[in-house]
């Protein structure tokens, strides 16, 4: 086959219900035996990962502030050269992005850089009539997004039903579904979004009872047919090569935040991506040059992380010998004196000199630019990258000259210096750095996780 079929699942709002519907469409799809590759728009970790288990294929990230739109359609046309379908779940409502002046980063903007139509999801509690004139408004107010149909989720009754298609045909917009409220099959909350797959259950109980969800409210094969044919790109071939540098990634239930791009860039640049687990394992991974801790869920295993006392003091003799890491978030709260959560506090690593405490609120959340003040691991001085910070703890006790490699800009705030760095070769922050923004840092990791061990030899 040299087509295949693509939609944006999008939203009228968070919480409209967009990510049951995905999931859903993805796992019936999967189940029908179809190929089908999944994206997730906006700087999200959790979504992936259950897109990724409904699906079966690894799912990635699509960010129209974070990425410039030739990087997002080549990640898209690599990851669709041999997919049936490729079925891309929105952020936020579709036209939410980096501002309310303008689309970059919205659904709405990515639906046209990868040029796929658009699926609304509407959230219909407690509306009729009322339902036609939101889809009015939401078609209306971009011409140029392309709203194919929509689906209204969580209908109360037979008769809700017959209320929102007599409303929906005052419009000239398309029904594709109408799906009746299901809570029980909804995948739970906790800070930061959904409850992680490695934090659950049933999980395929859970994505075969989103797919009879669909299957018995929206009919996928004329869904199929009404969407477009898209060509396949010619393919990616990956070049076989010798890794230079052996670097250690940190996976587990506690750290399992990673854009696979990152992933990618890295192995491009010469680097075996060496998993290994804080949790679990009581050793680092021999022979590795370099480590990258991701970010996740530290606070929810703090007792274990800490209990587990020698790979802590292996981190930290890493650091010290002079091998290059970089953290993120998690992975970062990992390497601090402590972590504080639930009126305890846990030590953790000890490379930094401070610790994190977990507050009942985000204390930071938006798209971040990042520019290198100094030479670190990720590059040299000057170097520009884009990420995004969301979390809910904060930093205690960091001293007044702790060393720091980035000036860090965001829509309404002034710069500000962060990006905290020890022994001229650990860089921690709470910044997620997507390096498709400048594939340059992933090359500058693996040459510097090269250089520390030729100086090792």
């Amino acid at each position: 086959m040299k087509s295949f079929k693509g939609f944006v699942i999008a939203g009228t709002h968070s919480g409209c219900g967009k990510t049951s519907v995905a999931l859903g469409i993805m796992a019936a799809l999967a189940r029908k035996g179809l190929r089908v590759q999944p994206f997730k728009s906006g700087p999200d970790f959790i979504d992936p990962g259950h897109h990724t288990r409904a699906s079966g294929r690894a799912c990635h990230n699509l960010d129209g502030w974070m990425l410039e739109g030739e990087t997002l359609r080549d990640i898209f046309s690599r990851y669709t050269q041999d997919a049936d379908a490729a079925v891309v779940e929105g952020v936020m409502g579709l036209y939410d992005g980096y501002s309310a002046l303008e689309e970059t980063g919205s659904t709405a903007h990515l639906s046209k850089e990868i040029n796929l139509p658009v699926i609304l999801v509407v959230d219909a509690r407690s509306m009729a009539r009322s339902a036609a004139a939101l889809v009015l408004g939401y078609c209306g107010f971009d011409e140029d997004t392309a709203i194919a149909g929509v689906v209204f989720n969580r209908v109360g009754s037979a008769n809700h039903a017959r209320t929102l298609q007599e409303a929906i045909g005052l419009t000239n917009v398309p029904l594709l579904g109408m799906l009746p409220r299901r809570e029980e099959i909804s995948t739970p909350s906790r800070h930061l979004g959904l409850v992680t797959p490695e934090h659950l259950e049933d999980l395929e109980q859970k994505y075969s009872g989103l797919a009879d969800w669909v299957e018995e409210n929206m009919n996928l094969d004329e869904l199929l047919e009404y969407m477009p044919d898209i060509p396949r790109s010619p393919r990616f071939d990956e070049v076989p090569m010798i890794p230079k540098a052996h670097i250690g990634v940190a996976r587990d239930e506690a750290f399992s935040f990673y854009y696979e791009e990152n992933l990618r860039l890295l192995r491009e640049a010469g680097a075996e991506l060496v998993f290994f687990s804080p949790l679990n394992d009581r050793s680092l991974p021999d022979g590795i040059d370099g480590l990258y801790m991701g970010g996740g869920y530290p606070e929810l295993s703090a007792f274990d992380l800490a209990q587990n006392t020698r790979i802590k003091r292996e981190i930290l003799d890493f650091s010290r010998s002079g091998k290059p890491i970089y953290a993120e978030c998690g992975g970062f709260m990992y390497l601090m004196d402590a972590l504080s959560a639930n009126n305890r506090i846990f030590p953790m690593c000890g490379v930094f000199p401070f610790r994190s405490s977990m507050k009942n609120r985000f204390q930071a959340l938006g798209y971040r630019e990042i520019k290198l003040t100094k030479d670190s691991p990720l590059g040299p001085a000057e170097t520009v990258i884009r990420g995004h910070e969301f979390h809910y703890s904060d930093l205690e006790g960091l001293p007044d000259d702790q060393a720091t490699t980035y000036e860090v800009t965001a829509r309404n705030a002034g710069p500000r210096n962060e990006g905290y760095m020890v022994n001229g070769n650990t860089v921690g922050s709470y910044i997620h750095l997507h390096f498709a923004s400048c594939p340059e840092a992933a090359t500058h990791f693996v040459d510097a996780c090269l250089k520390a061990k030729d100086s090792a030899e």
